[in-house]
């Protein structure tokens, strides 16, 4: 593949991903913090667990893609619970998205489609291209849940809060 098709490839993505941070946020913004605890079903998260879950999601997906240990991506997490303020959960998902923007546009057009790295619970890898579209499609999947949430409590939200 070109150099030029590999960067529109990787600015769509990264374009895409930065959208569902956005609107996430946004979602994140609307909460009113006496609902945390609202939780759908008994096996299910709360909607704070599950707004920390999907801010950690760019920064997470990233360390697991670098190869990281479980026990480092259990401190991220420990650490995003540490302050569940609103304004808190929007800066770590900011910043996430800004970590693996910087990761992949360092990334050879080589390394960038070629380049394979394992996760600590999987016994195959994954190409770096593929890894930047699991983590939009898992930011996406968790927005989507927290936008159900939502409508499940009543708040005034529509698909036009996703674009």
């Amino acid at each position: 593949m070109q150099t030029a098709n590999v960067n529109e490839l990787k600015a769509l993505l990264l374009e895409e991903l930065e959208h569902i941070v956005n609107t996430s946020n946004n979602l994140i913004r609307k909460i009113s913090t006496e609902h945390w605890h609202f939780r759908p079903h008994q096996n299910m998260r709360s909607l704070l667990e599950l707004a920390e879950h999907l801010v950690s999601v760019p920064s997470s997906d990233l360390l697991i893609l670098k190869e990281s240990s479980e026990a480092d991506i259990r401190k991220l997490e420990a650490d995003i619970a540490e302050d569940p303020s609103i304004e808190k959960l929007t800066e770590w998902m900011t910043k996430g998205v800004h970590e693996v923007r910087s990761y992949m546009e360092g990334l050879t057009d080589e390394e960038f489609l070629r380049k394979s790295t394992k996760p600590f619970y999987l016994e195959h890898g994954s190409v770096q291209a593929k890894w930047l579209i699991e983590i939009t499609t898992h930011a996406q999947h968790h927005r989507a849940q927290l936008f159900t949430y939502l409508k499940m409590q009543g708040y005034e939200i529509s698909m036009f809060d996703l674009y």
